[in-house]
């Protein structure tokens, strides 16, 4: 029996505060929280579930592999397709986030804007231009 690795169902966030990804996460992304226990929060947006993890229970998940500290470089970036960049953009704004940049049309057909989470993952706000 072959196992695909194609069914992408959760990303496991390393956080330095819970609490604040919860409220982030909650007001930015309207998200439901579906576990929440000591050092993790779950959401689910759309289909994809969000585990804010505390980054001092990281090394239980991943050890002997190194945590990255805070304040590391980004090494991995979300994308949210949406039909109107600019309105989701503005609706971000009304809900206190602080884009990175964009919007901002690219040569590969997609308008985008990031903005980062309290933790400094980037997300990317995409829409398919015709």
């Amino acid at each position: 029996m072959e196992s695909a690795l194609d069914n992408v169902e959760a990303i496991t966030v390393f956080v330095d505060d819970v609490a604040a990804g919860r409220e982030f996460y909650s007001t930015v992304f309207s998200a439901t929280i579906i576990f929440e226990e000591g050092g993790s929060c779950m959401f689910q947006i759309g289909a994809l579930i969000v585990n804010l993890l505390a980054r001092s229970e990281a090394d239980d998940m991943i050890g002997p592999a190194a945590v990255a500290q805070p304040g590391a470089a980004a090494s991995v970036m979300l994308t949210v397709n949406v039909p109107d960049v600019d309105a989701a953009c503005a609706a971000a704004r009304e809900r206190g986030v602080e884009l990175v940049n964009g919007p901002m049309d690219r040569p590969w057909g997609r308008r985008t804007a990031v903005f980062l989470d309290p933790s400094g993952l980037p997300w990317e706000i995409a829409q398919e231009l015709s």
